[in-house]
């Protein structure tokens, strides 16, 4: 069976959208070696729909021929999971659309090598809540914005992991390699039962 990985840039809290806004500080050649193994051991690429346009204007566009790994990002062959492109011009690229969970697990089952998700934070929500993810690969950042979407914002229940490997980076960015594990409900453990107390107004 196929395997299906993400990598995400992610802040303390939880924040993954608009890395520009606090990653460059932190991107050295280790996180550029960490990013690009990623992306020449997996055979095909899975998008969302803003997260294709969005590296297909990067790779594609002007200056994109000063971009090392450019040409791996244009080869490679892609996935991209739409309800309204119908059209695709970024090499060879297939449409996904309809009952995406039911695909994704006809896609795992085909020969072939990794499926990495590239960005698409939304998507990688569904995979995990559809137990299709089998590994997720977070490069965390010692800082915190506040604001902006969220990782696991809208998984549907308790999650766990088994953590594969943890690497700091001398930026103290953190490498972080999870495989996502199912939880029934009869292993979440019951809260005790306890008198409520009365607690301070923070306000």
């Amino acid at each position: 069976m196929r395997k299906l990985i993400s990598g995400l840039f992610i802040t303390l809290d939880g924040v993954v959208e608009d890395p520009h806004s606090w990653n460059p500080a932190y991107y050295n050649h280790e996180m550029t070696e960490v990013v690009q193994s990623a992306l020449a051991t997996s055979d095909t690429h899975l998008y969302g729909r803003r997260s294709y346009e969005m590296f297909r204007s990067v790779f594609t566009g002007p200056g994109s021929e000063r971009i090392g790994h450019a040409s791996l990002m244009n080869d490679t062959p892609k996935l991209l999971v739409s309800t309204k492109v119908t059209d695709t011009d970024w090499g060879h690229t297939t449409l996904i659309s309809g009952d995406l969970a039911a695909r994704i697990r006809e896609l795992k089952q085909q020969p072939g090598g990794t499926i990495s998700v590239q960005a698409s934070p939304t998507l990688v929500r569904l995979l995990l809540n559809e137990g299709l993810l089998d590994e997720l690969h977070l490069l965390i950042h010692p800082v915190i914005v506040g604001t902006g979407q969220r990782l696991f914002d809208g998984i549907g229940g308790p999650s766990s992991f088994d953590v594969i490997d943890t690497t700091q980076f001398t930026t103290d960015v953190i490498s972080l390699r999870l495989a996502p594990k199912a939880i029934t409900q009869s292993a979440v453990a019951p809260e005790p039962r306890q008198r409520a107390v009365p607690q301070p107004s923070l306000v």
